[in-house]
């Protein structure tokens, strides 16, 4: 699929904020969109605006006092002299709005060629235009529209049930469908398409896949395909849809580990839905190999200035030859704490995706993932002394046929360790089972009815749910 790879680069943005509105987004947001049909307020160009007229003001204000302390700053006692007639006074007022003029044009064209001069020194030696650059890649975007069942969740807390209880207890609560839109990458010419998994399964408000998945192509008509969910991966954000079609144009990819800090980069995507299908932004790399943490997932990426927005997530990140060398996923939000942030954008190096994305087309999920098969919930230090428990890893579900299953991991089971390594919370459990590949065996350590058992267990393959 990456053949000529070697040549020559919401959390959804809240997708339910309809509903919870009032939330304050200081973290990582994922950058789908919810559908919204709210304009987008383009104040960033009026401000730019501002600035310049501003300058420019400043420049004509300037050369006018020059001209008027000629005028009008002598000494009194000389004034019949200096100016002797209306002649001479409309002259140099003529004189002034020539030298106006030329600071004007002056300060226009610093203007351009620094524009200029920047993007000449970010681009890679024989890169593109970025006209050129979007014209190439544009035929490769499409837009991704999903359509998610939210049933709100009852917010009785998990203990309120006691301990060994039932968990969420009812949700008597009317279900909804929501739409999401996103970007997508076309990845062969027979109707591959690349996105992010948030775009297609939703883990933060718990609605799990799409119940439907289309692809919009970028064409004057925007005609739709449905799309089938070939497969997605959480743990990388990433996922593979296929449509009908033929005849499609495939993204060029080239390699993200030849990439420099600094070097400029092209984002293009739908934020904010399609009425801004294939939005350009124009940026640089600025920072690589940056571990980030969204939705308790650990991730590598590429650090970028250009303008990521909601319903962004899953477009192209392109060089300066037009290939696709990151998969944007994430952006910062616009506050985070007391502080007001900008250009924060984040995108998946395609050479960590495409041994996913090929796993992703060939079997439906990435190999040799181990997994217990359990649904786990924290044991707090203030729970384990309130219940008279050690801490750990609270088992509220078994998965049928599973390795725990297998081993003797029971409901209401609490996982302690893992070998040698002792856990307290769910993500030191992922981290000590990750040491381990598929089909290895270890000893799992539990505590049951008063007392700690340690159990046998054989590491199974993760396969994602159909």
């Amino acid at each position: 699929m990456f053949d000529n790879q070697n040549q020559n680069h919401n959390n959804y943005d809240n997708l339910y904020q309809n509903y919870q509105e009032g939330e304050n987004n200081n973290y990582i947001d994922y950058v789908s969109d919810n559908g919204s049909q709210n304009s987008p307020k383009n104040n960033g160009g009026k401000n730019f605006l501002k600035v310049i007229a501003g300058v420019l003001a400043l420049a004509i204000v300037s050369v006018s006092s020059i001209e008027m302390y000629k005028l009008f700053g002598r000494n009194d006692s000389n004034w019949d002299s200096s100016v002797s007639s209306d002649t001479e006074a409309m002259e140099s007022l003529n004189n002034s709005e020539e030298e106006t003029s030329a600071v004007l044009e002056n300060n226009t064209n610093a203007v351009v060629n620094s524009t200029a001069n920047w993007i000449n020194m970010a681009a890679p030696e024989g890169a593109l235009s970025i006209p050129d650059i979007v014209e190439k890649a544009l035929p490769s975007v499409v837009g991704i529209n999903a359509i998610f069942e939210y049933t709100p969740q009852n917010t009785q807390s998990y203990w309120g049930f006691g301990f060994y209880g039932n968990g969420y207890g009812n949700n008597n609560t009317q279900t909804q469908q929501i739409p999401a839109t996103g970007t997508g990458i076309v990845m062969t010419a027979d109707g591959y398409i690349i996105t992010n998994a948030h775009c297609i399964y939703d883990t933060e408000n718990q609605c799990g896949k799409a119940i439907s998945v289309s692809v919009v192509m970028g064409d004057e008509d925007a005609t739709e395909y449905d799309a089938q969910i070939i497969g997605y991966d959480l743990e990388t954000d990433l996922a593979v849809l296929k449509i009908d079609a033929t005849g499609l144009t495939p993204a060029e990819f080239g390699n993200s580990d030849d990439l420099r800090v600094g070097e400029m980069v092209v984002a293009i995507g739908n934020p904010l839905g399609f009425e801004l299908f294939g939005t350009t932004t124009c940026g640089i790399v600025s920072a690589l190999n940056r571990e980030i943490t969204i939705n308790e997932k650990d991730m590598t990426l590429i650090q970028t200035d250009a303008a990521i927005n909601a319903g962004n997530s899953g477009g192209p990140l392109l060089n300066g030859y037009g290939q696709v060398i990151g998969i944007n996923s994430a952006k910062m939000s616009s506050t985070y704490g007391s502080a007001s942030v900008e250009g924060l954008g984040f995108s998946i190096p395609i050479s960590d995706a495409k041994d996913i994305l090929e796993d992703l087309i060939n079997h439906g999920y990435v190999t040799g993932r181990p997994q217990f098969g359990i649904s786990g919930v924290d044991v707090s230090e203030s729970d384990a002394q309130h219940y008279n428990m050690p801490q750990g890893v609270y088992v509220y579900a078994v998965t049928n046929g599973s390795a725990a299953e297998l081993a003797g991991i029971r409901q209401g089971d609490i996982i302690t360790a893992v070998g040698d390594t002792e856990v307290n919370t769910t993500d030191e459990l992922n981290e000590a089972k990750n040491q381990y590949n598929a089909g290895d065996n270890i000893k799992v350590t539990v505590f049951r009815s008063g007392e700690f058992l340690e159990l046998d267990l054989t590491l199974q393959e993760v396969h994602q749910e159909d």
